[in-house]
């Protein structure tokens, strides 16, 4: 079956549900593999209290025995603290006074940027908080989750998956020219998740004005994924192609408005010599077919299929649509002008959308992983992969 994943909860409820279909039976998987994920996604210079509220873990309800997943559905619950100080705002069960369809902290002057506009006129409800806290981004520790198993998968036949800051509020960060030999490492070690410590000193500056200014900022993170074998993906139907599934996967993350692979956008201001790889032998290098791309302006795909390159994604996400200085809208109830609620919101939450956009990543590559090689186990995957690979070595070698 392909692998699929999805989630449930609300961003003040009990609790949030994360399962998992699809995976192979076999592979190692702790709750301390998942937590981890959880802990890098709640970092960030310019995240706000419900950081400080919520420690993020996991439990497996399903699919995980001895320390490995069985091949059924993995099921995992990641409780809310906050829910003891929202009980009585989104108990279930009908209370005294909901007549009116207002609960105490209801919400009807409505916050452009977000879906609770949009959202109350769609399902015909009169309090956006029926809306707002499922649009939550605290949606995405559920994603996390999942993704926290597909990339244990992926680094057990050899893939790796990192991502570092490179834009924030209008400053532009240093991309090295060598990465670190762990990415991720380097990149966590920063309040920012940025390679640049010049350019985080500017950033935390911004971040802190604009705090000062109940404002927002946006900005960008590069993905990278190493050690993909080549012919992921597909060219021959529009639904099986690499970037369009990665592109879908980027964009369905909260306030993300942008994706790149590659030089994206700025290819089209280019000339084709200026943009396509040149290709030249390169014996040993067996994932990508014993050759290699001079450049890698493609960002790791061509005809929709990965290339054995490093596959290189940038995330843009626009600024946090809960301003504490608010914009102005309208009450619904009412129909008058009004200043837009302001719930407590971070300044900026880039940092972790790199981790959120990760585990996209590692979803949509574990898929294609699995739709190319199939098996139910782990075991039968790598032989089909170690197959497939010796017959990349035949093809030199004849």
């Amino acid at each position: 079956m392909p692998l699929r994943f999805t989630t449930a909860g609300e961003s003040h409820g009990p609790a949030l549900v994360s399962v998992l279909e699809g995976m192979p039976a076999g592979v190692p998987v702790l709750a301390t593999d998942v937590d981890r994920q959880l802990a890098r996604r709640q970092q960030g210079y310019g995240r706000g209290r419900r950081m400080q509220i919520e420690t993020d873990c996991i439990e497996f309800l399903s699919g995980v025995r001895a320390g490995e997943t069985l091949g059924s559905p993995i099921s995992m619950l990641i409780r809310n603290s906050d829910w003891a100080n929202w009980r009585e705002i989104m108990d279930p069960a009908p209370r005294d006074g909901d007549a009116n369809g207002l609960r105490k902290r209801h919400v009807t002057r409505v916050r452009p940027g977000h879906a609770d506009l949009t959202g109350i006129l769609k399902y015909d409800r009169t309090d956006a908080r029926d809306i707002l806290e499922r649009a939550s981004a605290r949606e995405t520790t559920a994603r996390v989750a999942a993704g926290a198993i597909c990339r244990v998968l992926l680094r057990e036949v050899g893939v790796e998956i990192g991502s570092h800051l490179v834009h924030l509020g209008g400053i532009d960060a240093r991309r090295p020219e060598v990465f670190p030999a762990d990415l991720n490492a380097a990149a966590d070690a920063s309040q920012l998740r940025t390679l640049d410590a010049d350019a985080e000193t500017q950033m935390i500056a911004r971040i802190d004005a604009a705090k000062a200014d109940g404002n927002t900022l946006g900005g960008i993170c590069e993905v990278v994924v190493a050690g993909l074998p080549v012919g992921l993906g597909s060219h021959v139907s529009w639904d099986t192609r690499i970037d369009g599934k990665l592109g879908q996967a980027m964009l369905s993350i909260p306030a993300v408005k942008g994706v790149e692979i590659g030089m994206g956008f700025e290819a089209a201001r280019r000339t084709g010599a200026d943009v396509h790889d040149e290709i030249e032998a390169a014996p040993g290098r067996t994932r990508a077919g014993h050759v290699r791309r001079r450049t890698n302006r493609a960002g790791g795909t061509e005809g929709g299929m990965t290339t054995g390159e490093e596959l290189v994604i940038r995330v843009a996400m626009k600024p946090i649509s809960t301003l504490m200085r608010p914009l102005g809208t309208v009450d619904t109830v009412t129909g008058e002008a009004a200043q837009a609620v302001a719930e407590r919101s971070d300044v900026t939450a880039v940092p972790a959308m790199g981790v959120i956009a990760e585990a996209m990543a590692a979803f949509v590559m574990a898929d294609a992983l699995l739709a190319k090689f199939g098996g139910d186990s782990l075991a039968e995957t790598r032989r089909n992969l170690d197959a497939y690979l010796a017959r990349l070595d035949e093809r030199v070698d004849r």
